[in-house]
């Protein structure tokens, strides 16, 4: 039996959601073909060779950017058996299911799409796991790669000294025990996340290194969501590797619990940590449910700092309860953290998303805003109260995409003289960085969903 599984973006990355359910497939028996649009074509022979078509959607982008091709496909092959799978698929169940798809797997997907190819196989009636479906403890295999564009197609780290290396990426653990009110994994893992044995994900790193990979991006939604196994995670990984390095991501309060960690973090090739810093207002905090405060966040950029570690953060900045005052004091709050040249341009202009299944749904201050659910922006539409907010972030994201080419700090300067401006506020000059851009390792994809 042929399965096709198909991703359409996962942020400059070689998809892992094809290449770790390739394993349990073809280890099954079954023929797989991996293709991922980002990348390449689809060929329309693919599509019709195929019984299974599955595709892997962990984001609000890519699952957006599947709903034609899954429209496609069916009028290619009308007889096959469609899947999504992946934190949006689960969410977004009601439109997929209004699309033609026929199962849909959420968390920890593999051993799923595994039976559901046995069963279309052997002609017996396939698995349908629901939302309320017990969280499996999966006996995690090595991913596939084979198929798969190669890892020199994708994102590259630009490093500290201005040189680039080839980006790869794994997963030492997955699902989150946190609950931030805005996160998609909460409704799907729903606190709870599952460790991958140490070997498992050191074989998966060692297949990139063989391809050419020198920088790995883990994509665990916290890394320190079990800081014991993580640590030992990237010492062996060190010690077998010296001149690799990685990113992760780890919460504000992780990094202060967890401060002890830093310098080994360090020692073994960490170039960077993400951290959703979110907002640097108690109020939207609180409402987000981050866990920290912005006291927290000042210590812990003094603490990366100090261990020597560059901390990238990651924002929501417009919310229904931004200002434009609190827009132009979000900005100062980067500069006097001297963090401009460490932000994505792109952060300065990311919308709340609200998608299906949002926590905050159900928060009164959300309720108050919210309108209905948008089928083609795939999320609840919401307003501000004050349209000069909304008029302001319609004019910072189209500023970030026509100065693609332009330094951060470069564009963080027409954005801060811009919100100012529309503000009428006084528009103090910026202070000047400490830290110079070309020692800041950033990747030439940056994240965002």
């Amino acid at each position: 039996m042929r399965a096709l599984l198909i991703a359409t973006y996962e942020m400059g990355r070689q998809p892992f959601g094809l290449a770790s359910p390739a394993a349990w497939l073809r280890n099954a028996g079954v023929e797989v073909t991996c293709v991922d649009l980002a990348r390449e074509r689809l060929r329309d022979d693919s599509v019709t060779q195929a019984k299974l078509l599955a595709f892997f959607l962990p984001m609000h982008m890519a699952t957006r950017l599947a709903v034609p091709v899954i429209k496609k496909i069916r009028s290619l092959n009308p007889s096959a058996h469609l899947c999504g799978y992946g934190l949006y698929a689960m969410l977004n169940e009601s439109l997929l299911r209004d699309l033609g798809v026929h199962s849909v797997l959420g968390a920890e997907f593999e051993s799923d799409l595994e039976a559901l190819a046995i069963a279309l196989r052997e002609g017996t009636p396939p698995p349908q796991p629901t939302a309320d479906t017990a969280l499996p403890h999966l006996a995690f295999k090595v991913p596939d790669r084979r198929g798969l564009p190669p890892p020199t197609r994708y994102a590259t780290l630009h490093d500290s000294t201005g040189s680039t290396r080839c980006v790869g990426y794994t997963e030492a653990s997955r699902g989150c025990r946190h609950t931030c009110r805005h996160c998609p994994i909460v409704p799907v893992y729903k606190g709870r996340f599952r460790v991958v044995p140490i070997d498992i994900v050191l074989a998966d790193i060692r297949n990139q290194v063989e391809m050419g990979v020198r920088h790995i991006t883990f994509g665990d939604p916290d890394f320190f969501n079990g800081s014991v196994h993580a640590i030992e995670v990237v010492q062996r990984l060190s010690d077998t590797y010296p001149d690799l390095t990685y990113d992760v991501t780890i919460k504000i309060a992780h990094l202060l619990a967890h401060a002890k960690y830093l310098a080994t973090l360090r020692d073994t090739g960490c170039a960077f940590v993400t951290s959703a810093v979110e907002s640097f207002d108690n109020h939207v905090l609180e409402i987000l449910n981050k866990g920290h405060t912005p006291q927290d966040i000042e210590r812990a950029v003094a603490a990366c700092r100090t261990a020597g570690l560059v901390l990238t953060p990651t924002f929501v900045a417009f919310t229904p309860w931004t200002t434009l005052e609190s827009y132009c004091a979000y900005l100062q709050s980067i500069a006097s953290l001297d963090l401009v040249d460490a932000v994505a341009p792109i952060q300065l202009a990311i919308r709340l998303l609200l998608p299906e299944g949002s926590s905050l749904l159900t928060h009164k201050e959300v309720a108050e805003v919210v309108g209905e659910f948008d089928k083609n922006t795939l999320s609840y539409s919401w307003f501000h109260t004050d349209p000069r907010v909304d008029a302001l972030q319609a004019e910072v994201i189209t500023l970030v995409g026509q100065h693609q080419s332009a330094s951060r700090r470069a564009i963080f300067e027409e954005i801060w003289t811009l919100a100012h401006e529309r503000g009428a506020l006084h528009c103090p000059p910026l202070m000047r960085n400490t830290q110079a851009r070309a020692s800041i390792p950033y990747l030439n994809e940056p994240w965002y969903c």
